[in-house]
């Protein structure tokens, strides 16, 4: 259970919740262990009455049956007392400790929620999305059981015992023995059994991880399977994946399934020698029948925790199997770490030398040696092949990663002492792979400046060139965009995030080949408003298009992550490489 101990922080922060239930549960039990004892005294009366009804006189029987009834009567009034209690502690015992297991819960998928988001892109390109979505819902949910009903029924197992095996051990010691006897075999079979018990939930929970990414990837992707008949094909991988789960999940049914035959046998064999052993001493005068049928009532109250010992074996080792997940997210550290907590403004420099960039998960090389110098206002464009290095600048500069050697400055200070907040809130940078959540048109527009207004919604669509498209929608900034904008088009999508941008007002604006997806008039509008309404503004614009880059203060081209060219519009046309071949080209469309 060594990674259950790390839930201690928790079981500290509601321990009354824990001490309350503690009590709750003993007091439960205590008045449970006396309606046994109420019902001895009540058959033992009744022998007893039996007895003398048989040698009284017929004129005293009849004052004799009120005795006894009024007697009974008093004693089922008292049974049902403590039933009521019992059942009233039992509300309470409930409230206490499974009502604190869903606060744990709760804290527990905030925990690993807000840590998730500080770790950095490289652990979330080395992880499948279903595994995490597994970690934060299946997972918890099992440790869940386990500080709930597990710990509830383990402390209703043990007070239970106690107060059950004090009550046995003051009728009959030897009886008392001889009922118990069987209990050790249990503990036995109970630790062989947990071992294969937490190998077993730990392979489900990595293949419900499985097919949780699974149907993650189809949903996302359903467009492409469709377009490609590959439907039959993704189901079968699905099932098989399924056929999997469910053979594990069998593998481990068939383990739980040995303890419940294991604890009525058990049962039935302390029930048995009740019987047997009980029953030679009353006939030896040792005991009453009373007696009897209390030791009966007793084992019978132990046969659900003793079987209960079964199902918490199953739950604490499903559990531990299931923290073990979650520690392994929660004991991740971000290596991108914010050292600075200075409110500030950024001016705009932009400073890159002898920058040297590898992937840590794929072991490439995007850029080598790469240095450039941007002053605040300008604009710089950056043109190469495929994967050549352009985008990287662009993670680069919003620190979604840490360069290897080289240093970017920004505002004359390295990028690791800025203050991340900062850097990130003061930038705007819309990626080649735009997103949008699965929300209203204004609301992903307003995602840059919480603090907006539907006019300053609308003025920045149309700077982005979106508005008359969105006015066409059915509910026109109250449209829900679906899944990453599924119901919108690619360059839809594009101007948005571009909107979203525009909102922010930042000092560094970043794209990332954002005009791809739009045709050439729009493109220029949103060029024109580019140039005019943040003249103020550092830009970088990541692009395959030569035509609107006139004006630009500088443009480089990068080859396999290295400047090849760089300069203005007019200089890299005269010098006749990649660029002004492109530049020809696109004028010749």
């Amino acid at each position: 259970m060594k990674h259950l101990f790390t839930l201690n922080r928790y079981l500290v922060k509601y321990k009354w919740h824990i001490v309350s239930g503690i009590v709750f549960v003993f007091a439960s039990n205590y008045f449970g262990i006396l309606i046994p004892q109420k019902i001895r005294e009540a058959l033992d009366l009744v022998q007893g009455q039996i007895q003398l009804l048989r040698s009284s006189a017929p004129d005293a029987k009849d004052d004799l049956y009120g005795e006894l009834s009024h007697t009974l009567f008093i004693f089922g009034l008292t049974v049902t007392g403590f039933v009521m209690l019992k059942g009233v502690l039992m509300y309470f015992m409930r409230q206490t400790i499974i009502v604190m297991s869903r606060l744990i819960e709760y804290d527990m998928r905030q925990e690993l929620y807000q840590h998730l988001q500080t770790l950095d892109q490289t652990y979330f390109r080395t992880r499948q999305t279903g595994d995490l979505m597994a970690r934060i819902s299946e997972d918890v949910s099992k440790v869940r059981n386990y500080v709930g009903p597990g710990i509830l029924y383990a402390i209703n197992l043990v007070s239970l015992f106690v107060l059950t095996i004090g009550a046995m051990f003051k009728v009959d010691v030897f009886l008392s023995i001889c009922v118990l006897g069987p209990l050790p075999i249990l503990s036995i079979s109970i630790y062989y059994v947990s071992n294969m018990i937490n190998v077993r939930s730990t392979k489900i929970q990595q293949q419900l991880a499985v097919l949780n990414n699974t149907a993650q990837e189809t949903y996302s992707g359903i467009r492409v399977i469709k377009s490609y008949v590959k439907e039959d094909q993704f189901g079968g991988f699905f099932r098989a994946e399924s056929d999997e789960f469910m053979t594990r999940s069998l593998s481990l049914a068939k383990v739980e399934a040995y303890f419940q035959p294991l604890m009525v046998l058990l049962i039935s064999i302390s029930t048995l020698i009740v019987v047997i052993v009980g029953g030679y001493q009353v006939f030896q005068g040792k005991l009453t029948t009373g007696n009897i049928a209390e030791f009966i009532l007793y084992v019978n109250m132990l046969t659900w925790p003793v079987t209960a010992i079964g199902w918490i074996a199953s739950t604490v080792q499903e559990a531990e199997a299931s923290q073990a997940r979650i520690n392994e997210v929660l004991h991740q550290q971000p290596t991108i770490v914010n050292s600075n907590h200075e409110q500030y403004t950024l001016r705009g420099d932009i400073s890159f030398s002898n920058v040297t960039f590898t992937y840590p998960n794929t072991g490439i090389t995007a850029i080598k040696n790469l240095s450039f110098d941007l002053k605040k206002g300008q604009k710089m464009a950056i043109m190469g092949k495929t994967a050549s290095g352009k985008t990287t600048i662009a993670e680069l500069l919003t620190r979604m990663f840490d360069v290897d050697s080289g240093e970017i400055l920004i505002d004359g200070k390295n990028i690791k002492e800025h203050n991340l907040d900062i850097l990130r809130t003061q930038m705007a940078y819309i990626p080649q792979d735009v997103f949008l959540f699965s929300d209203t048109v204004a609301d992903n527009i307003s995602f840059g400046e919480s603090q907006t207004t539907q006019e300053s919604i609308e003025k920045y669509a149309r700077l982005a060139a979106v508005h008359d498209d969105i006015m066409k929608l059915p509910k026109q900034y109250d449209t829900l965009v679906g899944e990453r904008g599924v119901t919108l088009s690619g360059g839809q999508k594009q101007r948005i995030a571009i909107a979203r941008s525009f909102i922010k007002n930042p000092q560094i604006m970043l794209l990332d080949d954002t005009l791809s997806a739009v045709d050439t008039n729009t493109e220029k509008q949103i060029m024109e408003y580019f140039t005019d309404a943040l003249a103020s503004k550092t830009a970088i614009l990541v692009t395959h298009r030569a035509n609107n880059l006139l004006d630009y203060d500088k443009i480089i081209v990068i080859d396999n992550g290295e400047i090849v060219e760089q300069g203005t519009h007019a200089e890299l046309v005269a010098n006749g490489g990649f660029y002004a071949r492109i530049y020809e080209q696109q004028e010749l469309v």
